[in-house]
């Protein structure tokens, strides 16, 4: 994991320093906050990324000396096709609607995304599908 910590915090000092360029020379609030957004959404999962590097052993994968066989093996379980993001996606659609349309639009919005947190984490502690 410290390839992909490296490449997400790069990106986050790099939008870091665009933020600070563009601030500085054409002083609109508007598209700094923008920027540091996305120097935020570069901080958050390599920092997640370098705080599990220096935890876990080293993989194959950082290893440069490492062999093809090393690295076989099984690789991790991976989840299910599940309805739950779909349900979560247009909670948040329903959420966000609510800030155009009016505030009727939140009561549904809120109802899906409870329910899709609430499924989503029933669905993952039992392993299968609810």
């Amino acid at each position: 994991m410290k390839v992909e910590s490296k490449i997400m915090l790069g990106l986050g000092c790099f939008f870091g320093l665009i933020a600070a360029v563009y601030w500085f020379w054409g002083r609109d609030s508007t598209g700094s906050i923008m920027i540091v957004g996305g120097m935020l959404l570069g901080f958050l999962p390599g920092g997640y990324y370098y705080w599990w590097s220096r935890r876990i052993a080293t993989r194959p994968e950082d290893d440069p000396t490492a062999t093809q066989a090393q690295g076989a093996g099984v690789v991790g379980a991976f989840p299910a096709t599940s309805i739950w993001p779909f349900t979560l996606a247009m909670g948040a659609f329903f959420t966000v609607l609510a800030l155009v349309f009016g505030i009727w639009f939140l009561v549904p919005g809120l109802a899906l995304v409870i329910w899709a947190a609430f499924g989503g984490v029933a669905e993952s502690r039992r392993g299968g599908g609810v």
